[in-house]
């Protein structure tokens, strides 16, 4: 059983992460959101969020973060997720609301009154738990792992070299990979090897609730692939959930990762030291690979089990 808190910034993959992990409380004990500017503005990916829950009757905690990186500017991905920060799906007016608790406050009181430790799933850029993990760092002691969809080994989808997530916070992700924190990480490459092809998502559609919420954000997800010309897509947030959920499904390997903060074509990348095997002086759990048709059977089975809760 993980004890999972959810730092996010929705976001259409961060939404699908969050459905799946929601299907399996037989592994998730949900603790709460906390919500971080990055796909799009704090209000609006906040508002997503609870606009989602909405529509899926139910009422995790939500507490709103930080609305800028720690150095760098803000920067929006309206390009992948529209203005919203969520386009595609009609969804209700949010009739959810926040705690009021900033994030890294939720995060404190979450971590003295559990007495288990606590997992975060991280699919957004790092600044609050960064900034948690350097406001509160006597609470590390009561942190499992922190699983973050993020970096690469090889490539970059925002600048030749970094990940969008990574990227847009590079000095949050240097704090939070230094840590000496259990580090799980979910790069571009495993994310790529785990995509759904376009027909798949298909079957999604006309079913229930959640599979319809699915369908319909695909139908604008999608569009980012469809106008290059590929067949399928990469459901970034949801590959690091899935491996906690499935690991079996993974290939994994130990490496050291540092966080380039200068360079015009390199600042955010993850340098990864390939060459490095033994005497890591902060291991992180590089995810490297996945069994495809196995991790989108885990998606929609638990849409389906999503689809029968929510009738």
């Amino acid at each position: 059983m993980y004890h999972l808190i959810i730092d996010c910034d929705p976001g259409h993959d961060d939404i699908i992460a969050s459905m799946v992990a929601m299907a399996h409380p037989e592994t998730f004990d949900i603790l709460g959101f906390t919500t971080v500017a990055g796909n799009q503005t704090l209000e609006k990916v906040t508002s997503n969020l609870l606009k989602v829950q909405t529509l899926l009757e139910t009422d995790y905690p939500v507490s709103m973060g930080y609305d800028v990186p720690i150095i760098k500017a803000l920067e929006v991905q309206p390009l992948a997720h529209g203005e919203s920060g969520l386009d595609g799906p009609a969804l209700p007016k949010a009739e959810r609301k926040v705690t009021g608790l900033h994030a890294i406050e939720f995060m404190r009181e979450t971590l003295k009154r559990s007495p288990e430790k606590v997992t975060f799933l991280c699919i957004g850029p790092l600044t609050n738990m960064a900034l948690f993990l350097k406001t509160y760092p006597y609470l590390k002691e009561k942190i499992e792992a922190i699983a973050i969809m993020g970096g690469a080994v090889n490539s970059g989808n925002i600048r030749l070299k970094s990940e969008f997530n990574i990227y847009h916070d590079p000095e949050a992700a240097k704090i939070v990979f230094a840590s000496g924190v259990k580090i799980i990480m979910a790069g571009l490459e495993v994310c790529y090897a785990g995509s759904i092809h376009l027909s798949e998502a298909e079957q999604a559609n006309g079913r229930g609730r959640a599979s319809q919420l699915f369908y319909d954000l695909m139908q604008f997800y999608d569009r980012y692939a469809i106008d290059r010309g590929w067949d399928r897509t990469a459901i970034f947030d949801m590959t690091p959930l899935i491996y906690l959920l499935k690991p079996e499904l993974f290939e994994t390997r130990e490496y050291e990762v540092h966080i380039e903060l200068d360079g015009e074509y390199t600042r955010g990348m993850t340098v990864v030291d390939l060459a490095k095997t033994e005497n890591l002086l902060h291991p992180v759990t590089v995810l490297w690979d996945v069994k495809r048709e196995e991790f989108i059977q885990v998606l929609f089975d638990s849409l389906d089990i999503l689809d029968r809760r929510y009738q």
